[in-house]
């Protein structure tokens, strides 16, 4: 039986959450879906340097040595999402990112980094070859032969491509068994379709994290004042729900589903794993 892998959201922000949920997933298994896995839980601290992606604000006051023995105690891989699209050469000695990347590759679990810049991979590479790497939806790769390029990279284990590749079906059939099984869908995004603005909210958030001056980015996409929801991320044309994941992703040879969701709440975080990974009669 070919496994649907989760990757969750949250490895710092939601770590209290995760405390309670693996006991179960673990001790209950036979409350959630035979083909579902948990691969990884990626996230970052808050004012990590090579940060990206979208987090709240505040500090995470978690020991990343207990978070990662969590993690080892369920075997499961840590993702640090470094996701930062705009960093230089000066940013690399960041001694808080270099302890983390440190102490995340002598772990007894493989794990591994969410990366967006060119520059940061290499410098991965070199020097933390025991961390795997992703390529981060944060590059916004919406040309079809961009992913299939980006699939084909040595240096990635998987690729998440933008949300609005979700469904297209026929390009997605033409990848390699190869390319299919690096291939990371993101499936819960709430981001407007037909949004112009996507890279440009990311870089946002990267000139944020390297204390960058710039103008702060106003989502101007229809109900963005509304905030997330899960019904509303529903109605997306690129939403992929379990439904999708069981009937049509896993036959066609996919296997691996990013949730997002590292800046809202511990209840939609809570939501997500009912949604996906849940039997209905153990919700």
């Amino acid at each position: 039986m070919r496994k649907a892998v989760y990757h969750l959201p949250g490895l710092f922000e939601f770590y209290e959450l995760y405390r309670v949920f693996l006991p179960l997933f673990r001790k209950h298994r036979d409350w959630f879906y035979e083909e579902s896995e948990i691969g990884s839980i990626y996230g970052a601290p808050s004012d990590c340097l090579w940060g990206g992606g979208r987090v709240e604000d505040g500090e995470c006051k978690c020991n990343p040595r207990e978070v990662l023995a969590l993690l080892e105690e369920y075997g499961i891989s840590a993702r640090l999402t470094f996701s930062n699209s705009l960093l230089e050469e000066k940013h690399l000695a960041d001694a808080r990112c270099n302890a983390l990347c440190t102490l995340f590759e002598k772990s007894g679990v493989s794990n591994g980094v969410i990366v967006h810049s060119e520059l940061l991979t290499a410098y991965l590479r070199k020097n933390y070859p025991g961390l795997y790497l992703v390529s981060s939806t944060t590059k916004v790769l919406t040309d079809f032969e961009q992913l299939r390029a980006e699939t084909a990279r040595a240096e990635f284990r998987y690729v998440v491509p933008d949300f609005r590749l979700n469904k297209a079906f026929a390009q997605l059939n033409t990848l390699t068994d190869a390319q299919k099984d690096k291939t990371e869908f993101l499936c819960n995004e709430c981001c407007w379709f037909g949004c112009r603005e996507r890279k440009r909210c990311y870089e946002a958030v990267s000139r944020k994290n390297l204390g960058m001056d710039g103008a702060e980015h106003r989502c101007a996409a229809p109900g963005a004042d509304g905030g997330y929801r899960f019904s509303r991320a529903m109605a997306n044309p690129g939403f992929i729900g379990v439904g999708d994941i069981q009937n049509v992703y896993l036959p066609m040879g996919f296997s691996h589903f990013k949730i997002e969701g590292r800046g809202l709440g511990s209840a939609l975080i809570l939501e997500f794993l009912l949604h996906y990974m849940t039997r209905p009669e153990y919700q």
